[in-house]
């Protein structure tokens, strides 16, 4: 099973990446750019019996070690 787990900060905390990206873009001419916030995506594969057990592995993997919940939401999608 392919997994595709999204991360993002959480709303209402300080995306300074975001912050940069946007203020280069309106400098490029696209001022019409609001509220941008920068991600990451993680890819891989996962062998697991099935989806509902691929999912609980895949959210344990997130709240352990790939998103820092304090502060980040993730978004977890399997293929």
């Amino acid at each position: 099973m392919r997994a595709k787990v999204q991360v993002f900060l959480k709303p209402g905390v300080l995306d300074v990446q975001g912050k940069a990206v946007e203020h280069a873009l309106h400098g490029l001419g696209w001022g019409g750019v609001a509220d941008v916030r920068v991600g990451k995506t993680i890819e891989f594969d996962l062998a697991a019996a099935d989806r509902a057990a691929a999912e609980a592995e895949v959210k344990a993997m997130c709240e352990k070690l790939l998103a820092n919940t304090v502060i980040e939401s993730y978004r977890v999608e399997l293929a």
